[in-house]
């Protein structure tokens, strides 16, 4: 690490290293950040933008980066801030990693903060006659501000961009998001196969596809802004109403974080049991996938025959949690019950009936020549640009990288029990709904190794430790990242370490892996068929909870 800070420390001397935290933090001044980041990511091959949390100090406004070597695994995470509130600029980093695009728009969305050389500045969540910025802490929250609009929003068709010239002057460049001569449709957001209400302005020439502009945030609940006036247990609520096929996953992920600060030690039985929930989650979330992208292309059979499967895990899950889809079931030092006396005979049961179901998955589609031809080489995604777009999950493994957290950065017991993590090479439609396909089998091999942990354990064990009535954190910041049904999911926790009894997070940030997934849409699906964009999105499968948040 001395060596690295050494590193840093030559391409910027102006920079400020602290190794005290769990990753290395580097501070650096805006004027010397794209600098610096041009050199991290080529010189230093840190290639994956992990997570980009936008953050108000009062003092300062500013932005988290935190940067993954995809070689190494090493991560490290950058603060870069601006003590200009009236005007708050920085520079932008879309042209190093694309995934910056939309997520540099989503922090200028919430925090004013305009990103100098960015392409494209625009909000992404809000209506575009929005007042104020809503992260910010000065924040005025009066209904007057924002009285709930009776009209149409209109199409955001102008957009602007911050050039900096040599002598470091700034102009402000205006710009359309479509030419005047283009023909421009709307796919959704009422379409059932947008998944949801998502929303593309496609330009279309004849029926291929030029362009897709992604309109967001029909479903915003503003979940961030709400966690911060909620205390630690409470907002565990919220991370099962992102993603609600990664119900197990998300809520997991957020104890893990509050743990990692609390320095709270969680029992075996407990990680035990969190780690096959997840596992039932991602073979229920495979299975609707399945089903989905299957009903997408007309094969109305198939969708029925993958809800016909999840009931099976959704009665698992009703006969320990008592619900079905939002379990609340994690806990902050374990889960709240231990498992129903038939869990592990009904795991098994029915990773016997999906390995024997998936044999007719693909005699029914995986094979048929309608389906091959809709898929095989359609939407193709590269490596290079899936790391680019920081794409994980299903769909990054598609694309030959090697990007699942259980195996990069493993958590919870998965260092214990023996899966292989399944990638393809040729990134396309096909090999994506192949991953899922496979990675069923993986959930399987996983949680059958897992029923015989549990057994070793006993009938009765310790399920959750002893946690504090009032739980405190200490100042500081953490990350943690899981292995979503869709890709990385993350979780920035920050804490002023206020001694009040209630104490609330600072700043909650949910990285989410299908905000990634939907920003290669217009990548994708650029000189394809119009009919392909469907087939497509399907194959990316995304949530739009988990986008809008």
């Amino acid at each position: 690490m001395a060596d690295f800070q050494e590193k840093i420390g030559n391409l910027c001397p102006e920079a400020q290293c602290d190794d005290s935290g769990e990753f290395l933090l580097v501070t650096v001044p805006d004027e010397k950040w794209h600098d610096l980041a041009t050199a991290l990511k080529n010189e230093m091959h840190f290639d994956y933008l992990t997570a980009l949390v936008g953050v108000d100090w009062n003092e300062e406004l500013g932005v988290m980066y935190y940067l993954t070597n995809t070689d190494t695994q090493e991560m490290i995470h950058v603060k870069v801030a601006t003590t200009n509130r009236e005007q708050p600029r920085l520079h932008s980093v879309s042209d190093l990693w694309a995934v910056a695009n939309y997520q540099e728009r989503e922090v200028f969305d919430f925090y004013g903060i305009e990103f100098i050389n960015h392409p494209d500045m625009r909000r992404f969540f809000l209506r575009n006659d929005w007042v104020g910025y809503p992260l910010r802490k000065d924040y005025d929250d009066s209904p007057e501000k924002n009285p709930v609009p009776l009209d149409d929003e209109q199409n955001e068709d102008n957009t602007y961009r911050l050039v900096e010239d040599e002598d470091g002057n700034v102009t402000r460049i205006d710009g359309k998001v479509f030419d005047d001569d283009e023909y421009v449709i709307n796919v959704g957001p009422q379409h059932p196969s947008t998944h949801g209400v998502m929303r593309y302005r496609t330009s279309i020439e004849g029926e291929l596809v030029k362009k897709v502009d992604v309109v967001s945030g029909y479903i915003h609940r503003g979940i961030e802004k709400m966690c911060e006036s909620l205390t630690y247990p409470q907002t565990l609520l919220y991370t099962e109403r992102l993603d609600y096929m990664s119900a197990h996953i998300n809520r997991h992920c957020l104890c893990l974080c509050i743990e990692k600060a609390m320095g709270l030690e969680v029992p075996r039985r407990a990680e035990l049991i969190r780690m096959m929930m997840d596992e039932l989650m991602r073979l229920s979330s495979h299975l609707l996938s399945y089903g989905c992208l299957t009903m997408d292309q007309g094969a109305t059979t198939a969708f029925f025959y993958g809800f016909r499967e999840r009931e099976l895990i959704y009665d698992i899950f009703d006969k320990t949690c008592g619900a079905r889809m939002s379990m609340s079931y994690m806990t902050i030092g374990g889960v709240v019950a231990d498992v129903h006396p038939e869990f592990i005979n009904d795991v098994r049961h029915c990773c016997d009936v999906v390995t024997e179901k998936l044999k007719e998955y693909h005699k029914l589609f995986s094979g048929n020549v309608i389906a091959v031809n809709r898929m095989k080489g359609v939407g193709i995604l590269s490596k290079e640009d899936a790391i680019n777009y920081a794409v994980t999950g299903p769909s990054g493994r598609a694309s030959g990288c090697h990007c699942d957290v259980r195996k990069c950065h493993p958590y919870s017991l998965y260092n214990e029990v023996e899966f292989d993590e399944v990638i393809l090479e040729n990134g396309d439609s096909m090999d994506r709904y192949m991953v899922r396909m496979k990675e069923m089998e993986e959930c399987i091999k996983i949680l059958r190794q897992c029923c015989d942990m549990l057994e070793k354990e006993g009938i009765e064990g310790e399920y959750i430790a002893k946690v504090p009535k009032l739980i405190k954190l200490p100042a500081g910041h953490w990350y943690q990242q899981v292995e979503g049904s869709r890709g990385a999911f993350g979780v920035y926790l920050e804490s002023d370490g206020d001694p009040k009894p209630f104490q609330k997070p600072y700043r909650l940030h949910f990285q989410s892996p299908c905000f990634n997934l939907v920003g290669v849409v217009d990548l994708t699906c650029k000189d394809n068929l119009i009919a392909d964009l469907i087939t497509i999105t399907a194959s990316i499968d995304y949530v739009i909870p988990d986008i809008d948040r």
